[in-house]
């Protein structure tokens, strides 16, 4: 007997609505692995909600599609595999390919490249392992773990813990909540909503800070010749004038 088909709910536009049945779809046909699959995706194609196909999964298993662990298992792989795919990006591109692109890229420069990949050899793994829990950067964290080659297995199995944390939440949620799941995702939507406009914030003073220095420095060399023009060379020796 096959298990009622689970209710897509999304405020988004027919793209995702459609996008979103897919998946569901996926998830009925072949199980627990759709979940995975969709997870996966997720990862490389962050526009795709986990906040909505996790619980998804979650009410899928309430009603015998599968069970809880094997939801929790299949998603928590479909994560590990999805940023491992996004850390081989970081580990092609490198830190000299990204110096020779920051020098190319206006208001950037190599040595930004230099500081930021000091701060993730320092940091990483808790970069990584927090990170998984944050919408925007759960996928973008991947990559530089990649560029900074940091050490496969340290790397899984840090994604590992932090996205069965994560997945467990919104899981449990439609498994728990059932046709109530939807007031997590809008629990989940104002925390992103929260980190955009953090992230929002951050660029806009990299910026600022970045354009006044710009602007200073070519006051500077403007004032330089100006300066040396008005008092320029003085003629004979001060200390012993021409008699």
């Amino acid at each position: 007997m096959t298990a009622a088909a689970v209710p897509v709910h999304t405020s988004e536009g027919s793209w995702l609505t459609s996008l979103m049945e897919t998946i569901v779809t996926l998830m009925e046909v072949i199980g627990p692995i759709g979940a995975g699959i969709a997870i996966a995706l997720e990862n490389l194609f962050p526009p795709l909600p986990s906040e909505a196909i996790l619980p998804m999964a979650g009410l899928a298993a309430s009603r015998g599609s599968f069970t809880l662990t094997e939801a929790l298992l299949w998603t928590t792989l479909g994560s590990v595999v999805g940023a491992f795919m996004l850390y081989g990006i970081g580990a092609w591109l490198g830190v000299d390919r990204l110096r020779r692109i920051a020098a190319r890229v206006p208001l950037l420069h190599p040595e930004d490249i230099d500081r930021t990949v000091a701060w993730f050899v320092r940091h990483g793994g808790k970069a990584v392992f927090f990170g998984r829990m944050i919408p925007l950067f759960r996928s973008l964290i991947s990559i530089p773990a990649g560029i900074t080659r940091m050490p496969l297995w340290k790397f899984g199995l840090l994604t590992a813990a932090g996205s069965l944390i994560w997945n467990t939440i919104f899981v449990l949620a439609g498994f728990l909540l059932g046709e109530a799941w939807p007031v997590v995702e809008r629990y989940a939507e104002a925390f992103q909503l929260l980190v955009i406009v953090a992230v929002a914030g951050a660029l806009a003073w990299f910026l600022t800070v970045r354009i006044r220095g710009i602007l200073r420095d070519r006051r500077r060399a403007a004032e330089g010749p100006a300066l040396n023009s008005l008092h320029g060379p003085r003629s004979g020796n001060p200390e012993n004038p021409p008699t």
